[in-house]
């Protein structure tokens, strides 16, 4: 599996949003307008199969765009995909997964 994976969507301004997954810093990113801004969605291994989806941040000047939904759903479509179970540490994440209630999340989410 390669060390970065590359999940594309299209936010509400049409422009193209591209996550990419650091698998070695446990991370999921978006960059920003293609400068050092970036907003990340942090997460650790706290078993062999579970993970702790901890936290979301995206800077002040690029909130409320839906840009962290884009993460969130990376990072639970990664935990699907892996078989994992998840904690959800995060407020966002819990948000998240509350407005997009996919059966596939629940089935992978410690309740």
């Amino acid at each position: 599996m390669a060390q970065a994976a590359h999940t594309n969507a299209i936010d509400s301004h049409s422009s193209q949003i591209q996550v990419e997954h650091d698998k070695k810093r446990r991370q999921f990113v978006i960059r920003l307008n293609g400068s050092h801004d970036r907003a990340v969605l942090l997460y650790e291994y706290v078993g062999k199969k579970t993970v702790d989806l901890q936290h979301t941040e995206v800077p002040d000047a690029y909130r409320g765009r839906g840009i962290a939904k884009h993460l969130a759903k990376a990072a639970m479509d990664f935990v699907v995909e892996e078989d994992l179970k998840a904690h959800l540490t995060c407020w966002y994440i819990q948000k998240y997964v509350k407005e997009n209630p996919q059966p596939q999340y629940f089935e992978h989410i410690y309740q």
